[in-house]
């Protein structure tokens, strides 16, 4: 009886390839991550997508494909992380409202850090607030015993410097 058979014509048992592979597959994004949370995201990533093309694959040497599935995701991953790190400063700041992964998180602060340097203290700690913690205008007010209103201004000013300081941003 073949896989197909066993499984009424969907291909390959991911459930099965999951329990016998996944630490196979776990191990070598973690090699390739170097990030115990990035590498169990890559893993899930890698059977989701087994799990959607199983009608389509083979059951030929499964640990070199999911070899090769977890290798191509995690190189996917660290090209995207990448892409991420050289945007401008300044794109990062106007156009994303918070980073959702507390690894993100940390490299906006640095960001932050570098971008706000020389702005007032209030300004640096609602941009922070703002766009890296993702609160909202009244909960920075709240906060920081602020007018929704003075919060608005501040960012408003801080977007205004940002892009005059590069020029067409």
């Amino acid at each position: 009886m073949t896989d197909e058979d066993r499984n009424g014509g969907r291909g390959i048992d991911v459930e099965a390839y999951y329990a016998r592979y996944g630490p196979m597959v776990l191990r070598r994004c973690r090699r390739m991550l170097g990030n115990e949370q990035a590498a169990c995201d890559a893993m899930q990533e890698v059977f989701v997508n087994l799990l959607t093309h199983r009608a389509r694959l083979r059951d030929a040497y499964p640990s070199a494909l999911l070899y090769r599935m977890a290798t191509n995701t995690c190189l996917n991953m660290i090209r995207n992380e990448r892409r991420l790190e050289r945007r401008d400063i300044r794109d990062v700041l106007l156009n994303l409202p918070f980073f959702e992964s507390p690894d993100r998180a940390a490299t906006a602060k640095l960001v932050f850090e570098y971008a706000l340097n020389g702005q007032r203290e209030t300004t640096r700690r609602i941009a922070v607030l703002y766009f890296v913690d993702g609160l909202t205008l009244k909960e920075i007010g709240a906060e920081l015993r602020l007018s929704t209103t003075g919060v608005h201004k501040h960012l408003e000013k801080l977007r205004r410097r940002l892009r005059d300081q590069g020029g067409s941003a």
